[in-house]
């Protein structure tokens, strides 16, 4: 029996806590990605949004000219007017008129689904690590790897969705929307790919059964025959 296995199994594990702190930050914030329009006259305001999986955040930014070359809204970071609302199809009542037109509902309604499913293989797996410590039951570490191995599976697939989005909106001729950038919440999903992914296969390989150095440690280890 590997003496250290125990280690390794909550070395591995406080990793994988880091992996599932990033994505619920990733999943419950709004910055996701940053879109700028057009800026046609200078010393005005301008209207710059910032969105995640659920909600859509714009913000009207006083602006000045810097430089010939820049002509979009913001940073994001400059202080204006900040109105957020849920996007429609989550919420009826609510408006979102800027994002239903200039990108497809059904991108938003994946990523979000998609990032759901990442979240309940994260809390199922954090499960069956917790009842392997109390109650010294190695073999959950097993089903564990592969839940932590699904949830980075899925949440960089939300990723990607998301990003075919954003490029899609940006194409559009219908959109207003001239730049685009991916901020901290869309790092925080990419990073908790990361660290998931490779802790999963990590936890799979601290989990299974050591193999037998020796030839004669099977013939050793063996029952004798009555």
């Amino acid at each position: 029996m590997d003496e250290n296995k125990p280690l390794k199994v909550r070395l591995t594990f406080t990793v994988i806590l880091v992996g599932v702190s990033l994505l619920f930050a990733a999943v419950v914030t709004d910055h996701w990605a940053v879109l700028s329009p057009k800026v046609e006259t200078y010393n005005g305001t301008c209207d710059a949004a910032h969105f995640g999986l659920w909600r859509l955040c714009t913000k009207r930014i006083s602006v000045q000219e810097h430089g010939p070359k820049e002509k979009g809204c913001g940073p994001i970071s400059l202080p204006g007017e900040h109105n957020c609302s849920y996007f429609k199809h989550f919420t009826p009542g609510q408006s979102s008129e800027i994002f239903e037109v200039t990108t497809q509902k059904e991108y938003s309604i994946s990523a979000a689904a998609i990032a759901i499913f990442s979240v309940g293989f994260a809390i199922i797996g954090t499960i069956c690590v917790l009842l392997s410590f109390r109650k010294k039951r190695d073999y959950l570490l097993k089903p564990a790897s592969m839940f932590y191995t699904f949830a980075g599976l899925c949440i960089i697939i939300s990723v990607e969705v998301m990003r075919q989005s954003v490029k899609r909106m940006i194409d559009s001729k219908e959109t207003v929307w001239i730049e685009y950038s991916y901020s901290w919440s869309f790092a925080c999903a990419c990073a908790s790919f990361v660290l998931l992914f490779i802790c999963g296969i990590a936890l799979l390989l601290i989990a299974l059964p050591r193999f037998p150095q020796n030839p004669w440690e099977t013939c050793m280890d063996a029952e004798p025959e009555h």
